[in-house]
């Protein structure tokens, strides 16, 4: 459908509070807290604070593969974070991340000098710098790696906030925009596609950081898992990302990942919070409510 009737912008944009679809009532024009709530520690040095959308899948998936290679200091308190109910803007949350934006983190390995990390992307090279792991150390690789970890932050809104909000979630659908970024929706998924014709993984013959920033949003979108826009945008045709995302949703620590801090689908699927390793055969929804 297209909007039959034309806008001007005024000289001066004003907030509409009722503007802005599913998402109206914590989107807003201003940063900061809006009311105070310290966030909850646990007993490991890593605090996770988080919700399973693509970008808090990154940082679960992370941490469980870097637990799967004997990384036990990359043990964590995962919490959740209700970005529907505006858990975000807590006073706590706010101070780890200015931005109020899940994910974030808290490495409290020096308990007198905590370090806050937000932002997904360097969240993953924070925790790859730091282990040693899944990152490239040096020269062309490295920069191979690291080019599509920014190919996916620069990239990824283009999904998420705009072809993701104008196909899911606007209160009215309009062809223009919706055109505009399935069009590059499917154009990244090209380039996604040619890259991975010819070469296992996104940055070459390892798994890396790349892969773990991509796969959450791109690999769902290539299953038909996001926005219900498999057939609209016919996913099937990029085989290769098709062989790459259930290449690496075979992986057990991604499999463990994409539950922590899920609160939507199968109940099985779902660990609210994750504390300890034994919580994935303990704490799950299917577990805690059997009934249901």
């Amino acid at each position: 459908m297209s909007d039959s009737t034309p806008y001007t912008p005024p000289a001066v944009w004003q907030w509409n509070k009722e503007n802005g679809g599913k998402f109206a009532s914590i989107n807003r024009p201003i940063s900061g807290a809006t009311h105070d709530k310290e966030l909850p520690v646990g007993r490991h040095p890593l605090q996770l604070y988080s919700l399973a959308t693509p970008n808090g899948v990154k940082v679960t998936v992370m941490l469980e593969e870097l637990l799967a290679t004997g990384h036990s200091g990359a043990e964590y308190d995962a919490w959740l974070i209700n970005i529907q109910e505006g858990a975000q803007f807590g006073s706590g949350f706010v101070s780890v991340n200015p931005n109020s934006k899940i994910p974030a983190l808290l490495d409290r390995s020096d308990a007198g000098k905590p370090v806050r990390v937000f932002e997904s992307g360097a969240i993953l090279l924070y925790l790859a710098e730091k282990f040693g792991a899944f990152v490239p150390a040096s020269g062309a690789a490295r920069a191979e790696c690291l080019s599509w970890l920014f190919w996916q932050m620069g990239s990824g809104p283009f999904l998420g906030g705009g072809f993701g909000h104008f196909y899911a979630y606007a209160p009215e659908k309009f062809e223009y925009p919706i055109d505009r970024f399935a069009m590059e929706v499917k154009r990244q998924m090209d380039v996604l596609n040619k890259r991975l014709a010819e070469h296992e993984f996104i940055a070459g013959s390892d798994y890396t950081i790349a892969d773990m920033a991509i796969w959450p949003w791109y690999g769902a979108l290539a299953k038909g898992q996001l926005y219900e826009a498999g057939e609209f945008l016919q996913v099937h045709e990029y085989t290769h990302v098709l062989r790459w995302a259930e290449q690496i949703a075979q992986r057990p620590a991604v499999q463990r990942g994409r539950k922590v801090n899920r609160t939507w689908g199968e109940p099985a699927s779902q660990l609210h919070e994750r504390h300890d390793a034994s919580d994935f055969d303990t704490q799950t929804q299917d577990k805690l409510n059997p009934a249901n």
